[in-house]
């Protein structure tokens, strides 16, 4: 079985389980209803690319797909769209965001790759309401990842630090700035001043060629790892870490990141 035929196959498995004597549940959903799957299994697919499990990415990439066909069988029970809409659409939308590989529009490298897409899309985005260069950045994104992507599209036009170096700076000042707020006993101002922080921390990681979120969950992985070491090593002496003093527990800290 090739993939236009395996895919076929998907296809026609769906639309069973939605059609008469199918399956109640899923004869029961609808776009809102399924809508937390398609972002758990978005996630589920990144922890599969992140274990570097071949196997486990197989099956997390299957599950994403099902919820796309899922998505599209139900359009087309509406007569609204069909998953060959689906398909057509993202299959003319590369060609035509790539004159460079089907035409032959010139590229000295990735820069001007970048630029073609940033001028593409907005020719795209003409007849739409959001005209925007940041448009097609979904606010319900991680706030850190959707922040590295706003800056990234910013960057596209022109709107950016020259360096890293130059975004630093302005960390410092970020920094230095939620200082004030605090000392002022503000709490507004400093809720801002911390995402302002948080924004630039992001514009950082991105000139450093560092996603943000990625380097954000692995300290998270790692704090979470240390402090279970901590609370094993108590256990073993029937002591619980919330009776220890700050001073045992900087030494657990320190043992563990030993470790």
């Amino acid at each position: 079985m090739n993939s236009a035929e395996a895919f076929a196959e998907l296809v026609r498995i769906m639309a069973r389980l939605r059609g008469p004597g199918g399956c109640p549940w899923d004869r029961e959903q609808t776009h809102d209803s399924i809508k937390p799957y398609l972002v758990e299994e978005t996630y589920e697919v990144v922890e599969a690319i992140d274990s570097r499990d071949d196997r486990e990415l197989v099956a997390e990439l299957g599950d994403l797909l099902l919820q796309i066909v899922f998505h599209a069988q139900m359009a087309s029970e509406e007569h609204r769209f069909t998953i060959e809409d689906v398909v057509r659409g993202i299959n003319d939308k590369l060609i035509r965001r790539h004159p460079h590989v089907f035409a032959d529009t010139p590229v000295a490298g990735t820069a001007d790759v970048l630029r073609n897409w940033s001028r593409i899309k907005a020719e795209e985005r003409a007849d739409t309401d959001d005209r925007s260069a940041l448009a097609g950045v979904p606010r319900g994104m991680p706030a850190l990842l959707r922040a590295q992507r706003l800056g990234e599209k910013a960057s596209h036009v022109g709107f950016d630090w020259d360096d890293a170096r130059g975004v630093l700076e302005k960390v410092r000042e970020e920094l230095d700035e939620l200082q004030k707020a605090i000392a002022e006993s503000d709490p507004a101002a400093v809720e801002d001043e911390i995402g302002d922080l948080l924004f630039a921390i992001s514009s950082l990681a991105r000139h450093l060629r560092v996603n943000a979120e990625d380097a954000l969950t692995r300290a998270a992985d790692r704090f979470g790892a240390r402090f279970r070491y901590m609370e094993a090593r108590l256990a073993e002496k029937q002591r619980d870490i919330g009776e220890t003093t700050a001073a045992e527990k900087e030494a657990l800290w320190e043992e563990a990141k030993r470790r």
